[in-house]
């Protein structure tokens, strides 16, 4: 569907990504999924087509192009079929690597991104702890100065990108005395920082190419140069990211429920039974055109907020509604495509069976659906 909100440049750089997921994902997402990563060499092409660095600024090596440069990518890797790809890259580039950009300091930036924007270097964000998930203010892991250095002491959980990660942009608590999200702080840690350790590979429902993890931070010590951004302000700057995440999810999860409804078309076209193809049958052609108004109205919500943001207004209210109404859209969409591809739809590694488990994430993953609308309804009252 043509969009009054895509240029000429995001046209091009759309042909281009969808170039590289039919040549470089496709034929290999299936090995992937067996070996539980996104080989390091893959990530290091996206970095050499300049895909890493699509908002940053020109003058660190950045292409300087908007929040639909990000929509974009979300949305064509989304049509792979392989939604821990696309985790694999937009919690890369669109969910912690920004914290850097937004934050740091000259010598932070030129220290670290070009290995970022090159795909040797790649990122995560840690955030969420075992008893925090959705609930930033809710953190225990605690940093306390001591000379020189921030010793780090706590641990995080369901880390996307944690196990073969490079760069952890981690939130800690830098004032003990102060309640909920107030006296956090955002601190940059190299994995081989000592008292850093990576724990298990945490086996998921979906998105096995994605891979996740829990971190330990034992007396961790942080040069007092890693601090990033200011003291006790690291809740703000998380939830300013916050919307770049929940706009890449909502672009995952509209491409995903589209390529969805191309397949069982496909599919339905095909199949013959009771006289006919299934697709002639009225109760499931409605049932398809109810997915496909909610997916399109999803979309519009989705490019709409983005316009809102990228105009500089208050849109959280708005971002929060695309995660939770693109997310829960989703939830819908590939439940009906996967109940009329029938059997096939159940068996294990076909594309819809895949694509229903890597989905469900979204109604979970960077706010669940009913923080989402407690964001919203707060900003009625």
């Amino acid at each position: 569907m043509q969009s009054i909100y895509f240029k000429e440049e995001h046209n091009l750089l759309r042909d281009m990504v969808r170039r590289f997921v039919e040549t470089e994902i496709k034929p290999h997402g299936d090995a992937w999924e067996r070996d539980g990563m996104v080989p390091r060499e893959t990530l290091r092409k996206m970095g050499e087509l300049g895909l890493f660095g699509l908002r940053f600024p020109e003058k660190y090596g950045g292409s300087d192009m908007d929040v639909f440069a990000m929509i974009v990518l979300a949305e064509e890797l989304g049509r792979s079929t392989f939604g821990g790809v696309s985790v694999t890259v937009m919690v890369h580039t669109a969910m912690s690597s920004p914290h850097l950009v937004y934050a740091g300091s000259e010598a932070q930036i030129r220290k670290y991104l070009p290995d970022i924007l090159s795909g040797e270097s790649i990122c995560a964000i840690a955030v969420s702890e075992p008893a925090a998930g959705s609930d930033v203010g809710g953190i225990r892991t605690r940093a306390v100065r001591d000379g020189d250095d921030w010793v780090l002491n706590g641990s995080k959980m369901f880390i996307s990108n944690g196990y073969y990660g490079d760069l952890y942009f981690v939130a800690a608590k830098t004032d003990l005395e102060a309640k909920g999200s107030r006296g956090i702080s955002m601190f940059i840690v190299e994995r081989d920082t000592p008292g850093f350790k990576i724990g298990r590979k945490l086996e998921k429902f979906g998105i096995h190419c994605s891979d996740t993890a829990e971190l330990f931070f034992e007396d961790c010590r942080v040069p007092a140069e890693n601090l990033l951004g200011e003291e006790n302000k690291g809740f703000y700057a998380v939830m300013r990211n916050f919307q770049n995440e929940r706009l890449s999810i909502g672009a995952m999860a509209t491409s995903e429920s589209a390529t969805a409804l191309d397949l069982t078309l496909e599919h339905l076209r095909n199949r013959q039974a009771f006289g006919g193809t299934m697709i002639e049958k009225q109760g499931i052609r409605q049932r398809l055109a109810t997915s496909q108004c909610k997916l399109l109205a999803a979309q519009q919500l989705l490019y709409h907020a983005a316009w809102l943001d990228s105009a500089g207004k208050d849109a959280v209210a708005e971002i929060s509604m695309v995660k939770a109404h693109c997310a829960e859209t989703a939830q819908e969409v590939m439940y009906n495509c996967q109940q009329f591809h029938g059997g096939m739809g159940y068996i294990r590694d076909s594309p819809i069976e895949r694509m229903v488990r890597d989905a469900r994430l979204h109604a979970i993953g960077g706010g669940a659906t009913e923080v989402m609308l407690e964001e919203v309804a707060k900003r009625w009252q």
